[in-house]
């Protein structure tokens, strides 16, 4: 399969990979896919909660995002995340739409020649995808949705 409409970077033997979709993926499938040969991978997979930020069960998570922009933002973080860790290759995918609790919103994956540079590079571009790339996220729970305000802690 080939990943439509993405953004993919390739310098100097470093390789980026974003993509925003409506469509619900499944992260194994995803990594088989993405070629990869450094002897490390780090991972994280996020899902949606079923317990929203107020502490109360919810039916949906709502996900918006800036077309383009986001892509760029996420590009650009991955970049400096890369050259401060030392890590090779970067692949993030993040789902936008109404998601149900349970259903897969993030995947990334970075790769290096060591363990450290990638389970160091794959937390800080996780926590800059948190921050800095701008989604919109509303709670709905009983027919009424709350936009969120701010991210979950660490």
């Amino acid at each position: 399969m080939s990943w439509p409409s993405c953004l993919r970077l390739l310098v100097a033997d470093v390789c980026i990979h974003v993509e925003v979709r409506a469509e619900a993926f499944l992260p194994w499938s995803e990594l088989e896919q993405w070629s990869y040969g450094d002897a490390a991978l780090a991972v994280f997979v996020g899902r949606v909660r079923v317990e929203g930020q107020n502490g109360i069960s919810i039916d949906a998570l709502e996900i918006e995002h800036y077309p383009g922009m986001c892509e760029a933002r996420i590009t650009k973080d991955a970049e400096v995340a890369l050259a401060s860790h030392g890590a090779n290759s970067v692949l993030v995918l993040h789902r936008v739409g109404r998601l149900i609790p349970g259903e897969v919103i993030v995947l990334v994956a970075v790769t290096a020649d060591r363990r450290g540079p990638a389970q160091r590079c794959c937390s800080s571009l996780l926590e800059a995808l948190k921050h800095e790339a701008p989604f919109w996220k509303r709670e709905w729970s009983a027919e009424q949705g709350i936009w969120l305000e701010g991210n979950t802690p660490l």
